[in-house]
């Protein structure tokens, strides 16, 4: 199945769930509408607080959270509750509608698909949870079976999620599942956990003293939201220094206009190719951006820019002195090293040092060779694979070209 099939699929099966849940509702009535309105609410605020940026693992973890607690919901106050699957996918799409108004007023992308995989999620909790719950299997078992089930519905649930945020992502970018997929289960260490604990907590709370558990238990996850925005903010501000260091060859005259920008860009498209996680691919866009910085201490500049044509040593030379100069700003050791190696023999290199030398090459080679350049640039690399260059560096360069 192509991945435009495949999200129109997804998207499809949400829009079913929602439509024959509502018809559900409105034919059963709502019940507990306390609960069905502390809990839309709860669900709203964290839509509306929503956040967007880059190597987001959860958009709305506030929102989760209760939709999560919601569908897990057997009592409150220790009276038992009888609302079902249906009624819990129905409150948290109306709920998560309205919160996503704002976003889709100011053109946010991604609104169609974030929802989608929240109704999915949700339902997939609720649908196991629910009929469990109503036929007494929670109330008879003792309490530490109770806790297993419990966990053991939290993992399908959290592994449910992450296959539909992979899944989306894989159909926009074209980027191989697998790597996608691995990233998100390794989110789930992180924002994951505390989504699911969160809402597990809350349901058990709720069941014990009422709807006052809500805004208590609550209440750490949206500092902790609030506190992800500055993290997010000062990753945005570390990020803008390093380009502004990476022109600083540019201004100076070295390289041409961007040159590093371009290579960085295409270095992480191979790099996701090749199946690097994020934090990998955040290290080799850095050092991507910076790999020519070491020119900054020629003095005679390089034609151009144009190092992969310099002699071997003198490529080593200009790539230790970049590295030096990476090792003084403080950015993380990492892209120093990959700066520092990119001269080195390929066997010799680490991945995203191969990465950036042959996409280096390539994009000199290309910017050069005038109409044709970029093909003619490729077959160069192809016929260099012997001795300069990665092979499954330059085919992958080459997959990324095609797309």
């Amino acid at each position: 199945m192509s991945p435009p099939a495949l999200t129109v699929l997804i998207r499809g099966c949400a829009l079913l769930l929602v439509l024959v849940s509502l018809a559900a509702t409105l034919t059963t009535g709502l019940h507990e509408r306390g609960a069905a309105l502390a809990f839309g609410v709860l669900v709203l605020l964290g839509e509306l607080t929503r956040w967007s940026g880059p190597d987001i693992r959860e958009a709305a973890p506030l929102g989760a959270a209760g939709a999560l607690s919601y569908a897990l919901l057997g009592e409150c106050a220790g009276l038992p509750s009888h609302h079902g699957a249906c009624q819990v996918v129905t409150v948290v799409f109306a709920a998560s509608l309205l919160g996503s108004v704002p976003h889709i007023a100011r053109g946010q992308s991604g609104t169609r698909d974030h929802l989608a995989r929240r109704i999915l999620t949700v339902s997939f909790a609720a649908v196991c949870f629910q009929p469990l719950y109503g036929k007494g299997l929670f109330r008879e078992w003792s309490g530490s079976a109770q806790a297993l089930l419990l966990l053991a519905l939290l993992v399908l649930t959290a592994l449910c999620d992450a296959v539909l945020a992979a899944v989306p992502a894989h159909c926009r970018t074209g980027w191989p599942f697998g790597p996608l997929l691995r990233e998100e289960l390794q989110g789930l260490a992180g924002i994951g956990s505390a989504v699911c604990a969160t809402g597990a907590v809350m349901a058990l709370a709720v069941a014990v003293v009422g709807l006052w558990a809500l805004p208590v238990f609550s209440l750490p996850l949206l500092l902790t939201q609030l506190s992800f925005r500055r993290y997010a903010a000062v990753r945005t501000t570390y990020r803008q220094t390093i380009a502004s260091l990476a022109r600083a060859t540019e201004v100076a005259g070295y390289t041409p206009a961007g040159h590093a920008r371009r290579v960085a860009a295409l270095s992480r498209a191979v790099g996701r190719d090749l199946g690097l996680s994020g934090p990998e691919l955040t290290v080799l866009e850095y050092a991507a951006l910076m790999h020519d910085i070491g020119q900054l201490s020629l003095v005679d500049p390089v034609p151009a820019g144009a190092t992969a044509g310099l002699p071997a040593g003198e490529q080593r030379r200009i790539a230790l002195l970049g590295g030096a100069v990476v090792r003084q700003t403080g950015v993380d050791a990492e892209v120093a090293v990959v700066v520092e190696r990119q001269a080195d023999p390929y066997r010799e290199q680490p991945l995203p040092a191969r990465i950036v030398r042959a996409v280096n090459a390539y994009e000199e080679k290309a910017r050069d060779a005038g109409p044709g350049g970029p093909l003619r640039a490729l077959e160069e690399l192809r016929l260099a694979t012997a001795g300069d260059y990665a092979p499954e560096v330059v085919e992958s360069l080459a997959r990324v070209l095609r797309n």
